[in-house]
């Protein structure tokens, strides 16, 4: 399960004669104690957030020389642990950059609601206005005499 050789579960349960429950068993267990343990099939592309940030931790203080052993004991690139390293400093600015888009949809909504309120405010007056004239007229009709399909 260990780089460079990251085999399958599956795999290697067929070499090894081990139930495959097990070995995802063993696989948890290293994970929660801190280990890094990819699936085996994945390749860095299928590694999770949190294994791609072990990697960063772990090389954070190493030199070239190091580095480049590191990467070639798990089968990586040193420019994949590069931009995993660039995508977790941005992680922290996410946030702020989130919330300043959050707020500026805010106040664009707020605005919008506004304007559809005061035009919902306006067509109910004019609505309300036309059913009162259309009531006066009745009456008008009831008291002169005149029938609503009279012109006149």
């Amino acid at each position: 399960m260990l780089p460079p050789h990251n085999l399958s579960l599956r795999q290697l349960s067929r070499e090894e004669g081990i139930s495959e429950g097990t070995l995802s068993r063993w696989r948890a267990e290293a994970r929660a104690q801190g280990k890094l343990l990819p699936d085996g099939q994945s390749g860095p592309k299928g590694w999770t957030a949190r294994d791609k940030f072990a990697v960063v931790v772990e090389t954070a203080a190493l030199n070239e020389a190091e580095l480049s052993e590191y990467c070639r004991e798990r089968g990586l690139y040193p420019e994949q642990i590069q931009t995993w390293r660039a995508a977790c400093e941005r992680a922290n600015d996410w946030d702020q950059a989130a919330s300043r888009q959050i707020a500026k949809e805010t106040k664009g909504d707020k605005k919008r609601i506004r304007e559809l309120e005061r035009e919902l405010l306006r067509k109910e007056k004019a609505l309300a206005e036309t059913a009162a004239l259309m009531v006066l007229r009745k009456k008008a009709n009831a008291i002169w005499g005149q029938s609503e399909g009279e012109d006149e």
